[in-house]
């Protein structure tokens, strides 16, 4: 029998994983050009940096193309039903806490069919992470138009333009109470992997909007903000401490004035740097972070990194408190007890 000290150097031996560790062997089915495969690529750089056991990962989603993630992680995993990913890492991550619980979904599949789901989960706070690709089409069912689609694009299902006014998934996650909300790109792997982790160390509901392209149904939908032409003038990308600054020569700036954000030119009409918002991620109060959320281009540049990130009391910790206040209170402690615990009769 081996003593303390070598149980821990081979758990330690154990946690010395690879980025190969949690490759699949399945073949990979996305379209050629999909962003699908950065994201994939980024997942597997986070999860050996983790500190947790291979056997402690569990990667749950719904339909969609992004829901064919759990085939391509070697991981435990679940291919649910389409919207009810949240239900079930729900589930998972109550049946056992110590859990390192991933949802992978998109658009259609958490803010559509399973909008319901997905905003409770975050109203509740249960310690998974959610990882949103944002494609603004439905692509798996082959181009209909999705929940964050933007209004009058032409699509399977709206040939003559789309009326209907799209989602902003930020706005959506802060407005259910959430604490942490991230954006980031699929052009940008090293920026997203920062933002994964960031993701992973926050306890309770972390949603990561990953803006992601389908070549095939919608290409280029992000093109504003990803195109080598424009892209300097609508990326701001957050770093907390740090006052809103973008564009091309890093003159352009982000100011409130009165109840609204505005963009500002550093240098013209006696603005200074020191007249820019400094973002605090950390900040209780929700109305900067709403504000920075819903920013989009052409009026402003989209917000990307951590926008918030507020700690509080998690769903499954909560749980496990009252669980076991009522075990250690509870005057019934075995089925005995149970069976016993009220008057009985025996009939003849």
């Amino acid at each position: 029998m081996l003593d303390p000290m070598e149980n821990m150097q081979i758990e330690a031996q154990a946690l010395q994983l690879t980025k190969d560790d949690f490759a699949s062997d399945q073949m990979v089915k996305w379209c050629p050009g999909c962003g699908d495969h950065a994201i994939l690529h980024s997942v597997e750089n986070v999860f050996p940096n983790l500190g947790i056991a291979k056997e402690d990962f569990v990667v749950v989603s719904g339909i969609g193309c992004s829901s064919r993630f759990p085939y391509y992680m070697n991981t435990y995993g679940m291919h649910g039903i389409h919207g009810r990913a949240a239900a079930l890492a729900t589930g998972v991550k109550l049946a056992n806490p110590k859990l390192s619980v991933w949802m992978i979904t998109g658009d259609g599949d958490c803010m559509a069919i399973g909008g319901n789901h997905f905003i409770h989960t975050i109203r509740r706070n249960i310690d998974i992470n959610i990882l949103l690709f944002n494609n603004k089409i439905y692509g798996l069912t082959k181009g209909q138009f999705s929940p964050t689609t933007p209004q009058g694009s032409k699509t399977k299902t709206s040939p003559q333009g789309t009326f209907e006014r799209p989602f902003n998934p930020g706005e959506l996650v802060i407005g259910s109470q959430g604490n942490f909300f991230a954006r980031s790109l699929d052009a940008n792997p090293k920026a997203m992997t920062a933002v994964f982790m960031e993701a992973a160390k926050h306890k309770g509901t972390s949603v990561v909007e990953i803006l992601q392209n389908c070549v095939i149904f919608f290409n280029k939908a992000h093109e504003l903000i990803t195109n080598k032409e424009t892209r300097d003038d609508n990326q701001l990308w957050l770093e907390h401490g740090k006052p809103l600054i973008f564009g091309k020569d890093r003159n352009k700036g982000i100011v409130l004035k009165g109840t609204r954000l505005e963009v500002v030119t550093i240098g013209e009409n006696g603005v200074t740097e020191g007249d820019i918002l400094v973002h605090d991620q950390y900040e209780k109060d929700p109305g900067i972070h709403m504000m920075i959320a819903r920013m989009m281009p052409p009026e402003f540049p989209v917000a990307l990194g951590v926008i918030r990130s507020v700690a509080a009391p998690t769903f499954d910790q909560n749980l496990m408190e009252v669980l076991e206040n009522e075990k250690a209170n509870s005057r019934i402690k075995t089925v005995d007890d149970l069976l016993q615990s009220n008057p009985t009769w025996t009939i003849d």
